[in-house]
């Protein structure tokens, strides 16, 4: 039998969580089995990322939301390719991708949902139930994230498959010389304790409160410095906020970066103080690492992060909590590195990217086995 031709469908190809995702999964997938390509409505890095992994990519560059020549292309590839399953991941992917999916004639749709989405954004979950009878599957990157989109969409469980991200432990295993390199780079001594926060600077991963936690902690731990890596709208905000109050003395910005990895490696202890997530991978990389992290108690953190185990939760928006698991870790080592020792072990265990391609070989096989005509959709379940 000839292999499956899935097309996974994405609204853009920025190196953020959700597309950072796709690009595990799809160039890991089997290709024996799956024949896969990747469509992204506006391009970005991760599109050079898939084409040296040599996965087929189409950027189709649609410029604004009513852009009918784009959808139209869509269409023609989705029907040129025979698509068998069209797999689409962020909320304009998948308002164009049912629409153009049904229109080819591609007879199955699954949809990863991976944020627990708390802006206030009621069309998004109408859609999913006006269009249910569409989508054989809704894949959850978190329980969180399952029982948060069923209980807004007003849709049964059924619908639903939780499968946690995953990351290949072995890209975040820790390097000295690198740690050293780093930290000498940035001015970071080798007795200082440094924190480390990789996010999209925007509203909901909050770091406004990571500076302010980390102010109030300075006043007691003159050591502690800080490194933020990644990008985003709030970025001119967050450097006007550092020369107001002091902190660009103590706060390195590397803007985006690659290198993810390397600043894991010079940290000693992670911080995501985000307002909500839907997984929260750059904790997960971290615990890899063999990082302590300290993350908000929010759904789809609190399954990847074991509090007290790997790492501390505290409540979203309390800067005193912040402030006091900060202290606690910077104040105790031996805590850091059981902590640490506990997520490279955590991770291993729960969320490598193996265990997420086979859970998404199994879920492909289970809705195309035996292969369906190419005459309708149906449910998962």
């Amino acid at each position: 039998m000839p292999p499956y031709r899935i097309c996974h469908l994405i609204t853009e190809l920025q190196p953020a969580g959700a597309e950072r995702a796709l690009y595990e999964l799809a160039r890991r997938l089997d290709r024996r089995r799956f024949r896969v390509c990747v469509v992204g409505l506006r391009g970005g890095l991760v599109a050079e990322w898939l084409a040296r992994a040599n996965v087929p990519v189409t950027v189709l560059g649609v410029r604004g939301r009513w852009d009918a020549g784009k959808m139209l292309a869509l269409v023609r590839l989705l029907r040129d390719e025979r698509v068998d399953l069209l797999h689409t991941h962020l909320f304009h992917a998948d308002l164009v991708g049912r629409v153009a999916g049904r229109l080819a004639g591609v007879p199955h749709l699954v949809h990863t949902q991976q944020v627990a989405e708390m802006r206030y954004r009621p069309w998004q979950f109408a859609w999913a139930r006006l269009t249910a009878t569409w989508c054989d599957c809704i894949v959850c990157c978190s329980a969180g994230v399952r029982d948060h989109h069923s209980a807004r969409a007003h849709l049964p469980r059924r619908r639903y498959r939780v499968i946690y991200n995953g990351i290949d432990p072995r890209a975040y295993a820790r390097d000295p010389a690198r740690r050293r390199q780093l930290r000498e780079q940035w001015g970071v001594g080798p007795d200082q304790v440094l924190i480390a926060c990789v996010a999209r600077l925007d509203y909901q991963k909050n770091v406004p409160l990571l500076l302010e936690a980390v102010r109030r902690l300075r006043q007691v731990r003159q050591d502690v410095r800080v490194v933020i890596a990644g990008d985003g709208p709030e970025r001119s905000m967050l450097r006007r906020l550092c020369e107001e109050t002091g902190a660009g003395r103590w706060v390195t910005w590397l803007g985006f970066t690659e290198e993810i990895p390397g600043v894991l490696s010079a940290a000693d202890i992670f911080a995501l103080p985000s307002r909500w997530e839907g997984f929260g991978i750059a904790a997960a990389e971290a615990m890899a690492a063999g990082l302590p992290v300290v993350a908000t108690r929010v759904p789809g953190l609190t399954e990847v992060v074991a509090d007290g185990l790997s790492g501390l939760l505290v409540d979203s928006e309390d800067v005193d909590a912040l402030t006091s698991a900060l202290r606690r870790l910077v104040s105790d080592p031996g805590l850091r590195s059981r902590l640490g020792a506990a997520g490279v072990e955590r991770v291993n265990r729960c969320f490598s990217i193996q265990a997420n391609v086979s859970a998404h070989e199994r879920l492909y096989e289970e809705i195309l086995a035996p292969r369906q005509s190419r005459c309708g959709w149906r449910q998962l379940g």
